[in-house]
């Protein structure tokens, strides 16, 4: 992303410089309209990335790269804009365009299910499509623009690249203002009970994370924490918790802490209860004995004798 607008950048700070200042160094137009040629590359990487985890990673991701790195690197040897400005304005410019076009009709085929949600009634767009399809969408109308810029002027390609800037900005703020809890709330419960496959995996990493590091014994220990660790993402071990296990996070958290709790009560003699109860990661008595007597019910005391 921060590629794809460094290069957005570079070829707008070239229409401003064209516009405003008379004789301009042709190797600045040069390297601005060369920018175009790794726009549709960036934006087709960022896409790709960007999708759900089901889509397959492009393993050759860097020939999007190097490939139009290479190509407008032989035409800048070979032909310089300021020796030869007429074949950069009526033959490498529409090969620039061309080039960048194709990248924005892949980009939207990669896109075309979310387009659809977006105007179906009966699915909703998440936050991160949305983003997304601004993305696409402000990147095809600057390609148009400039495209275009022919018959109306260099400028208003920059003029529009802020126009859609500041419009996406403000759509954005908007959106998730408005959707962004029901949104949330909805994609939580979509499917309910997670697949039996998936979810006995996610259990063995759970399990496996919380015993061998003893995550548990973290008296602040968060759900994104756990998430992080077992690299699954956070509303989904939500889901599974909820939904499969019929458990709160801190119920399913507590549950290891009294496992261990348990340990230290019949083995160690030289701590106190309030001690055992901060070992195991509760963060006051009170605490400890309410998460006790609801998983074996009795208090710490009874439990030891």
């Amino acid at each position: 992303m921060g590629l794809l607008l460094f290069m957005v950048s570079t070829r707008i700070a070239k229409s401003v410089f064209l516009f405003f200042k008379i004789g301009i160094s042709g190797v600045f137009i040069q390297v601005g309209l060369s920018a175009c040629f790794l726009i549709g590359p960036f934006l087709y990487l960022y896409i790709k990335s960007s999708l759900s985890e089901s889509t397959k990673k492009d393993k050759f991701w860097w020939i999007h790269i190097l490939l139009p790195l290479f190509i407008i690197g032989c035409i800048s040897y070979n032909y310089s804009y300021t020796e030869d400005r007429r074949v950069w304005g009526y033959f490498i410019r529409y090969v620039i365009y061309s080039q960048w076009l194709i990248y924005v009709l892949i980009s939207g085929f990669l896109l075309r299910n979310d387009f659809r949600k977006l105007f179906s009634k009966k699915e909703k767009v998440s936050d991160s499509q949305i983003w997304i399809l601004s993305v696409f969408s402000g990147v095809s109308f600057i390609w148009f623009v400039y495209y275009t810029s022919s018959y109306t002027s260099y400028i208003v390609g920059a003029l529009s690249f802020s126009f859609i800037l500041y419009l996406v900005i403000l759509f954005w703020i908007l959106w998730r203002r408005k959707t962004f809890v029901a949104s949330e709330k909805s994609e939580k419960y979509v499917n309910k009970k997670i697949e039996s496959e998936e979810a006995n995996s996610i259990l063995l990493d759970l399990e496996k994370v919380l015993v061998e590091k003893s995550l548990f014994k973290n008296s602040n220990l968060k759900l994104a924490d756990v998430a992080k660790e077992t690299k699954v993402l956070p509303h989904q071990l939500s889901q599974f918790l909820n939904d499969n296990l019929g458990k709160s996070f801190a119920q399913f958290i507590n549950e290891y802490r009294i496992e261990e709790a348990k340990k230290l009560l019949l083995t160690e003699n030289r701590y106190t209860i309030e001690v055992i109860g901060y070992e195991c990661g509760f963060n006051s008595k009170s605490t400890f004995f309410t998460a006790l007597k609801k998983i074996i019910v009795s208090i710490p005391a009874s439990y030891k004798k």
